[in-house]
């Protein structure tokens, strides 16, 4: 995909699902990953994910550059709670934006939260990441991870230019990690990637994605 084509493009929720036998794995089990507890949840859902995913995940972090690694900040997302996040930020553009129609408020809420009924998150699919340096210290990639397009000016696009040198040397190198192990990266939003989803599908030209919603 050239163009950025958002969660709510139609192109998206027609991909058909085959849905994957694949339980959900613990990214905590182990240790291999840093996990980070800013989007802890008292059932540990968001530190979990497909075990297709995670292996991939932990390819990328092997091809990272000596002393860096990934930083784990929130991989499934239940329904209910990525409902709620979207209805909450498609509230706050009405409130900014009177005289937008309901389509418009859906696509714009799509750059920064999903829309639930195809939501990567919640299928156990999507990783929200970062990197650290051997001290555990977060590099610099623009903005911070969750910078909504509002907050960021923008920013928070992959590749957006109102950035410096460095984050957006960092961002390559997430990039050339992620995408080697065979993730997708939502080009609104640097730090959220996926593997075997809708939006997987989409951009990779795979026929059908490999799971839709996960519970637990």
């Amino acid at each position: 995909m050239s163009e950025i084509v958002l969660m709510s493009d139609p192109k998206v929720a027609a991909i058909p699902v085959r849905n994957r036998d694949e339980r959900l794995s613990d990214v905590r089990s182990g240790g291999a990953l840093l996990v980070d507890g800013r989007k802890q949840d008292g059932a540990g859902a968001f530190a979990q994910l497909r075990t297709g995913v995670l292996d991939r995940l932990l390819d990328a972090q092997a091809a990272l550059p000596d002393g860096l690694r990934l930083l784990f900040v929130e991989g499934y997302r239940p329904p209910a709670l990525q409902s709620r996040y979207f209805d909450e930020y498609a509230a706050e553009l009405r409130a900014a934006n009177p005289d937008w129609p309901d389509d418009r408020i859906r696509s714009a809420a799509s750059r920064y939260v999903s829309p639930p009924e195809i939501a990567p998150h919640s299928a156990g699919a999507a990783v929200d990441l970062t990197l650290v340096d051997a001290d555990g210290r977060e590099l610099d990639l623009g903005t911070r991870v969750n910078a909504s397009p509002e907050e960021s000016a923008g920013a928070c696009y992959t590749h957006a230019e109102n950035i410096g040198a460095q984050a957006r040397a960092n961002r390559r190198l997430l990039s050339d990690a992620l995408t080697g192990a065979g993730l997708v990266n939502y080009p609104t939003e640097w730090w959220h990637w996926s593997y075997g989803d809708r939006y997987w599908a989409l951009a990779t030209g795979a026929p059908a994605a490999l799971y839709g919603p996960a519970q637990r």
